[in-house]
């Protein structure tokens, strides 16, 4: 694939922004917090007093008449699984970069910091349906091919429809936006963990990456993190939590065209929307605690890599209490 050079010099950036983060912090962090799959057979040695019985080779000791015992070692290499919503709402931005530029950004600084460590890579990108599979590697060249991807691909354009995202959004404020217009969104967060589980059996540290407008997701949710290692990234963008005071302001649902005019000026339709917000970011709290999932709360006007070290540094304590 030829890339454009507009295209390189975003793939080079994100490179040289993410080795520094990586060779200074985030590689000897994320060994601390992720261990191996489980323990490997290393050799066989004489027993030495104060060595565990339950370790005795009963074998070698009849063969060799003086006992010796099994060593192991942590099986230490991983596979890391980049879950990534790539829903035309990702182009939505209100700051230098979209949804989908910081999630490329994202996507590089735990591929890279993966491959530190010598673990494995694998991406899924998905909205309404799995477009993009690249099965687990290592090496730069194939975290440089995951970032590309995750930059350049977008799903094919939905058909024209009445029925928007942002009317699931905004009904409860806008008396004039019926209910049994909405459509279920262009993201199907089930879908891409339901194909996880068919391609990926052995156990992995998934990581979700999504702003989440998504529903009827719970079960798989529940599934993934009993058999994976899931940490949930909501991104958003500043907008979405709070509407400006800019006058009467069009919206364009990315996903459809569709277009609507609200009256911003309007202090009741700005504290609903931003309450309604709220009530968003609770339910998604209560999800993650309700099934155990750790998550990175992002936002793209802050550096990912503040969060990611503060969520690491936070892991490691509490799996030193355990």
């Amino acid at each position: 694939m030829i890339l454009s050079q507009d295209l390189a010099k975003k793939i080079r950036y994100i490179q040289i922004y993410t080795n520094k983060a990586v060779n200074d912090i985030l590689a000897g962090e994320y060994q601390s917090v992720f261990k191996g799959s489980g323990m490997e057979f290393d050799e066989v040695r004489e027993y030495i007093p104060g060595d565990e019985i339950r370790t005795i080779d009963w074998n070698v000791t009849a063969r060799m008449n003086k006992p010796y015992v099994k060593r192991y070692r942590e099986e230490r290499e991983l596979t890391l699984m980049l879950v990534v919503d790539i829903s035309a709402s990702g182009i939505f931005s209100t700051t230098q970069q979209s949804k989908n530029e910081y999630i490329a950004q994202l996507s590089a600084l735990l591929a890279f910091t993966a491959t530190k460590n010598n673990d494995k890579v694998g991406l899924i990108l998905f909205s309404d349906k799995v477009h993009k599979y690249i099965p687990p590697q290592k090496g730069t060249t194939h975290v440089l091919k995951i970032i590309r991807e995750v930059l350049t691909h977008r799903p094919p354009a939905p058909k024209k429809t009445t029925k928007t995202w942002w009317k699931k959004i905004l009904f409860t404020l806008l008396p004039w936006i019926q209910r049994d217009t909405i459509q279920p969104l262009q993201t199907d967060i089930a879908c891409a963990l339901d194909y996880l589980a068919h391609i990926q059996k052995r156990r992995a540290v998934v990581f979700l990456i999504s702003d989440f407008q998504s529903i009827e997701y719970e079960t798989a949710i529940r599934t993934t993190a009993k058999r994976h290692d899931l940490i949930a990234i909501p991104i958003t963008d500043p907008r979405e939590k709070e509407l400006p005071n800019v006058g009467m302001l069009t919206l364009q649902d990315a996903e459809t065209g569709q277009q609507i005019t609200i009256d911003t000026s309007s202090s009741q339709v700005r504290t609903k929307y931003k309450l309604q917000q709220q009530q968003k970011q609770q339910e998604l709290q209560h999800q993650w605690n309700t099934y155990q999932i750790d998550h990175i709360d992002l936002q793209t006007d802050q550096e990912p890599i503040n969060s990611i070290i503060h969520f690491f540094q936070n892991r490691r304590m509490r799996n030193a209490m355990i």
